[in-house]
């Protein structure tokens, strides 16, 4: 894997978490580190030469989007977007006072730690698209086939985490593995080509098992695929360096016009970002 992947300008991290020392949890929280995350994370992306970001709500503040909330405004709303934690009892007035605070989707976290049960989820996605949100869904790649027909109800745009996190790596002809080319064949369906250490049976430096799911979503939906960092990765040790997550890009899209698409042109789609038009710069 080379190092020489140049970030164009108005290039997008689609998945971070920012935390706030002394902020309330929810019972049992699985992880909530307590750290002020935001000049942190600042510091990494202005590192990697990435201007745009999208913070997505974690799990331990429940369906309190108020850090996540502070974090867009630090970074900057015009350039910044949030992912919320919602449940099917929100209000339209909470739903649109998130939008006016940079929300543009909602989270189902289907893993250890998520709050929302599977019986809400069509009631909320159904609720949150009245406000032209999407729905983020991370949950065991295998249990994909299973929940097809559920997640094909819904409407509106879908963005499925972490290269379909599946929790044990298939190979691209698994039968999960070509229901997630399904979705995606939809023309809604989206997926976050990032977090390969988490699965990963191989690891480092090129989590090879992982590696070949996002090469084969490349090569087959190229349009659909988003990136993102995971940042500030936590439940990791050791945590990846971000520098090497970014360049993985490179060997999972070799070509630079992919990754502008990738980087760029895609999450201005996804999360409505004014589209840029200026000289990449080397990360």
């Amino acid at each position: 894997m080379t190092s020489d992947l140049v970030v164009p300008l108005g290039a997008c991290d689609t998945h971070v978490h920012v935390y706030r020392k002394g902020a309330k949890t929810i019972p049992n929280a699985i992880a909530a580190p307590e750290e002020d995350d935001v000049a942190r994370y600042r510091a990494v992306r202005d590192d990697l030469g990435l201007t745009r970001a999208v913070i997505v709500q974690p799990t331990a503040y429940g369906t309190d989007n108020s850090v996540t909330a502070d974090g867009i405004r630090a970074l900057g709303r015009r350039e910044t977007r949030g992912v919320a934690v919602v449940d099917d009892k929100v209000s339209d007035t909470t739903l649109q006072s998130l939008t006016d605070a940079g929300f543009c989707g909602a989270r189902f976290q289907m893993l250890a730690g998520g709050i929302i049960p599977w019986d809400q989820l069509d009631r909320i996605a159904e609720r949150v698209h009245g406000f032209d949100w999407h729905v983020q869904l991370q949950l065991d790649g295998h249990n994909l086939p299973d929940r097809e027909s559920q997640i094909l109800s819904w409407p509106g745009q879908i963005v499925i985490d972490h290269i379909g996190k599946f929790l044990d790596p298939v190979g691209p002809d698994h039968p999960a593995f070509r229901c997630l080319l399904r979705l995606v064949d939809t023309g809604r369906v989206w997926v976050k080509l990032s977090a390969p250490y988490e699965v990963s049976r191989v690891g480092e430096p090129g989590y090879n098992d992982v590696s070949a799911l996002a090469c084969a979503l490349v090569a087959h939906a190229p349009d659909r695929m988003l990136w993102a960092s995971n940042w500030p990765h936590i439940m990791t040790t050791p945590r990846p360096e971000d520098r090497k997550m970014l360049q993985l890009l490179k060997k999972w899209a070799p070509d630079a016009a992919l990754q502008r698409r990738i980087l760029c042109e895609n999450p201005q789609k996804v999360y409505g970002f004014e589209p840029v038009v200026a000289d990449a710069a080397p990360a």
